[in-house]
């Protein structure tokens, strides 16, 4: 019955209309009772409770205080006047400010006598100031009736324009939640509700609209938002276990020649103690008789080529053949080139297709690849065509995945009649909340811990003012023999913005080091002559590459020591994590310099500050997490799946493990949730698979 009610177009409720349902539809994407009961506010203007000028907090929350205005004073500033009036009650001293209005207030406020104010608090100078408070006569405030809470909804300047206020979205919902006389059906277990003391989903629904007190609207809040981010985990970890069941994988027992050749006799260095972990759970995998699906995590030069090399010659050694994909002909070449370096002394047989691979060799790759006399195929999208057959592919390594579709690696899948095992790597450093969200349904390894004699990179940030010092930098560098970077982040120049653009600053450099080799690469260049820009400074003929970002992904060349980026501010936490990667990978001392102008905001300036304290990628991509948000950090493809009405995955950290958790251990008490005591959950979680998106069901 509820259900059906539930699902009454919005246009239906008392106070709507077709009108109003058009803009909330469009604005809002409210559809029905069920997404209006859904829609959640954002904040809450509390008047519950009175505060003593002694207990305020440094949080800038709004308040509401009783006192007397002592005394009035106007006070001069840059731009006009402002009028501050000191406050007082029986514990202490704060001021009220104005900017504006000064005649009227000053003619209609009273000397020491009673006022209720409310507003946002400020701490400055050792004192608590309240700007433009609202002010209410407490003899005036007694006589009035007042809901102690108030919700405040998200909104558009759009309903704004139609009439659609906070006011009339509190009125829906009230109309809403009598209609359907708060019988919610239950969506999480007794046992669950008992173990976590939570209140009812009646109980949360409608404090979460309209609370009573601070104690319930936490309640409410904490209750919705576990039960959102434990759907999506019970889905997550599902998905994983239906995998593991249903799609078998290749089971690789066989440790043999040329995994044990290699390790005992041609690794070039000790493996930390983090590749041998990761190896490890990769063996794992592979000998379980289910598919791997492992990503990969580790940060610029923590050596995750070696731990895929390894994993493939597992591959090898019973019999199979193995790929490795890399998103840009520059980053799979390098593999290729390092890869057939590795593996000079043990007799292994590697190919490299991409896209600019010339029709005869194309031909011949694809014969021997079918014939299987290719052990280890490296390449580019150029391994997803049709026309690319395996004799028997064991294992896929996908390189920096963010830049591959879900389609694509779907193809590779299919380059076998068992799905071979897939092994993603990426050195983006995704924080765990994340990880947990989005990959919450691959098991995740992480190689944490650096090659020893890494020295890390001294990362400093100068204005456009110190131009001239880093030039004599440069200059000092190069002659000690070292290469440099200049990265820019335009090709062309942006009419909006006076950022240097790339040709700009190619011509400056040419002309400040007339005495020196330089390269260029940017996006729009030909593939052949990119690579034949990078070949020259891998081979050291140019001591300084000018560069867009193109650079940003895997080149390596252990004699580059300098990275200069140019305009810093425009670049985002992770790019230039990653910019600064393509230094430090030789003995020497490597450097990244930060060059900006003045003006800079406050999160620009907290990009620079994070980059010049740690290398940390985990530490970075937290930070990044908190500037950037969810969405913005994993790109609109992955971020559907995170489209949360009311958890936040950066915030709500704890909440999220604990959502895992017990997720984690009801589905493998009952991985098919059959039992009595989960029918309540399986009935939602079905709603919820049905509807595609976690809060359509919920109710």
């Amino acid at each position: 019955m509820i259900q059906n009610l539930l699902q009454t177009p919005i246009e239906y409720l008392k106070g709507v209309g077709p009108n109003r349902a058009d803009v909330l539809k469009k604005e809002l994407n409210i559809q029905s009772y069920r997404d209006l009961i859904n829609f959640f506010p954002n904040r809450y203007i509390d008047k519950t409770g009175f505060y003593k000028i002694n207990q305020l907090q440094r949080n800038s929350s709004e308040v509401q205080i009783v006192g007397k205005i002592v005394h009035m004073k106007m006070v001069e500033q840059k731009r006009g006047k402002r009028l501050v009036a000191d406050f007082v009650d029986d514990t202490g001293k704060m001021e009220l400010i104005w900017f504006r209005g000064h005649k009227w207030i000053r003619e209609n406020l009273k000397l020491n006598v009673p006022y209720v104010i409310f507003g946002k608090t400020n701490w400055y100078n050792g004192v608590f100031s309240m700007p433009h408070p609202e002010m209410e006569l407490v003899a005036d405030y007694k006589k009035n009736l007042r809901t102690a809470m108030q919700p405040v909804y998200p909104s558009t300047e759009m309903l704004l324009k139609k009439g659609i206020t906070n006011r009339v979205i509190m009125k829906l919902m009230q109309e809403v939640l009598q209609q359907t006389g708060l019988k919610f059906s239950e969506s999480l277990s007794t046992q669950l509700i008992e173990e976590l003391k939570l209140i009812s989903k009646a109980e949360a629904l409608f404090n979460i609209h309209f609370p009573k007190n601070q104690e319930l609207l936490a309640k409410a809040q904490f209750r919705l938002k576990f039960e959102e981010l434990f759907f999506i985990q019970l889905q997550l970890i599902r998905k994983n276990m239906l995998h593991k069941q249903k799609i078998k994988g290749f089971n690789f027992e066989q440790i043999g020649e040329y995994f044990n050749d290699f390790y005992q006799h041609n690794l070039p260095f000790d493996l930390t103690n983090a590749q041998k972990r990761v190896i490890k759970e990769i063996r794992g995998d592979m000998g379980s008789g289910a598919q791997m699906n492992r990503l990969l995590q580790g940060d610029v030069g923590s050596g995750k080529t070696i731990v895929a090399l390894m994993s493939m010659l597992i591959a090898l050694d019973n019999g199979f053949q193995a790929c490795l994909m890399a998103p840009t002909e520059i980053l799979s070449i390098q593999h290729y080139n390092g890869l057939k370096e590795l593996c000079e002394e043990i007799d292994v047989s590697i190919y490299l297709l991409t896209g600019s691979t010339k029709t005869a060799k194309r031909r011949e790759i694809h014969e021997k690849l079918e014939a299987g006399e290719i052990d280890i195929l490296i390449g580019t999208h150029a391994l997803l065509e049709d026309k690319v057959k395996f004799h028997n592919l064991g294992l896929a390594v996908i390189d920096e995945q963010h830049r591959f579709g879900v389609a694509q690696r779907a193809k590779l899948w299919r380059k076998n009649h068992i799905p071979p095992h897939v092994l993603v790597m990426t050195a983006t450093p995704i924080p765990r909340t994340l990880a947990m969200s989005l990959y919450g349904d691959l098991d995740i390894s992480v190689i944490d811990e650096l090659p020893p004699g890494r020295k890390p990179v001294k990362t400093v940030h100068r204005f456009d003012s110190n131009r001239l010092k880093v030039f004599a930098f440069i200059r000092d560098e190069i002659k000690k023999g070292r290469q440099v970077y200049v990265v820019y982040p335009l090709i062309q120049e942006s009419e909006k913005m006076d950022y240097k653009d790339l040709m700009d600053g190619y011509e400056s450099i040419t002309r400040e080091f007339p005495d020196f080799q330089i390269s260029i690469v940017h996006g729009q260049m030909k593939p052949a002559d990119k690579d034949y820009e990078m070949d020259r400074f891998v081979r050291a003929e140019t001591q300084i590459m000018v560069a867009t970002t193109v650079i940003e992904v895997g080149v390596n060349v252990p004699n580059a020591s300098v990275m200069i980026i140019e305009s810093a501010e425009r670049f985002g936490l992770s790019q230039l994590h990653q910019l600064r990667g393509r230094v430090g990978r030789g003995a020497e001392q490597s450097f990244c310099i930060l060059m900006t102008g003045h003006k800079l905001s406050n999160d620009s300036k907290t990009r620079l500050e994070t980059m010049t304290t740690t290398n940390d990628g985990f530490e970075i991509a937290e930070v990044d997490l908190k500037l950037r948000g969810p969405g913005d950090l994993m790109g609109t493809q992955q971020s559907g799946v995170l489209n949360l009405k009311i958890a936040d995955i950066v915030k709500d950290n704890s909440i999220l493990q604990s959502a895992r958790y017990y997720a984690t251990r009801i589905l493998k008490e009952d991985p098919n949730l059959s039992e009595e005591k989960n029918l309540v959950v399986k009935n939602a979680y079905s709603r919820l698979v049905k509807n595609k998106t976690i809060w359509n069901y919920i109710s």
